[in-house]
């Protein structure tokens, strides 16, 4: 087997709780979701960052399926276990057609939403496409949401993407600030297939629109992320109407969701408790 796959699944095997694998085909192509918790609780919806697939809530699943029914998909045009085979995402739009499409496959009419980095902007940018569909919204460390990336981190992770193995693994290490990340979940991020992204690059949603977006929102900052100013994070995101800012002690931006579970679960399950 691909040994990515064989990482892939060495991962999925460890959450704690029973996985549905579900896969829908589209527009774009076949899309995996791993689900687990009561089919009849609430849904959640879980948007992983780039290049981790959706394997990564691994610390997260068991506290969030207590209460809900988690939906944890593989972003498509980004590796994991889906088939990235069908129309390009050539844009914003398109990324938002896919992941109504997939929520609708799931029968999935309004969810609580969770991101994290690029799959937190992801999150942003559909709850202001489709707020009617997002009860609430939680945003890890996020990406070009509300204040620009380090040009520092974006030079090194350039070159990570591009570069060997190797060279992602000490990307992450930098990042981590001397924190250990899961070695099981680092083969997946250093394993991650070349050439299949359809990454739309992220941009940062004017002002205006921010402040007009009436979903319930939770923003969980990293305190030693050096993907960007955690300051300016924080500020930015105090644009939003109705928004909570909690920084993480000691967090980085690389070690979420993994290695910080026990404070981003307790989070996570306090925002989203069901009514």
């Amino acid at each position: 087997m691909d040994p990515y796959l064989t990482a892939y699944d060495a991962v999925l095997a460890r959450w704690p709780v029973p996985v549905e694998r579900i896969d829908l085909a589209g527009r774009f192509g076949t899309t995996r979701v791993n689900a687990c918790g009561d089919p009849d609780a609430p849904p959640l919806v879980l948007l992983h960052g780039g290049g981790a697939t959706s394997t990564v809530w691994f610390a997260n699943v068991g506290a969030l399926a207590a209460t809900h029914r988690v939906y944890a998909i593989d972003l498509l045009t980004d590796g994991g276990r889906g088939s990235y085979d069908g129309d390009k995402v050539t844009g914003l739009a398109d990324l938002m057609e896919w992941l109504g499409a997939t929520l609708d496959g799931l029968g999935v009419r309004q969810t609580g939403l969770v991101g994290h980095s690029y799959g937190a902007w992801i999150a942003l940018r559909f709850a202001l496409h489709s707020p009617q569909r997002v009860s609430g919204l939680a945003l890890l460390d996020p990406t070009k949401c509300f204040c620009g990336q380090s040009a520092r981190y974006a030079l090194r992770g350039a070159r990570a993407l591009l570069g060997s193995p190797a060279r992602m693994r000490e990307f992450l290490a930098w990042e981590a600030g001397g924190r250990t990340i899961d070695p099981g979940w680092l083969e997946v991020m250093a394993g991650r297939p070349g050439g299949r992204t359809g990454l739309v690059w992220p941009k940062r949603p004017d002002p205006a629109v921010l402040r007009a977006l009436p979903t319930r929102t939770l923003v969980l900052l990293a305190e030693r992320s050096r993907h960007h100013d955690v300051a300016a994070a924080a500020q930015g995101a105090r644009l939003l109407p109705d928004v909570e800012v909690v920084v993480i002690p000691g967090a980085t931006h690389h070690t979420m969701p993994t290695e910080d579970a026990d404070a981003l679960n307790a989070e996570l399950t306090r925002f989203f408790a069901p009514a």
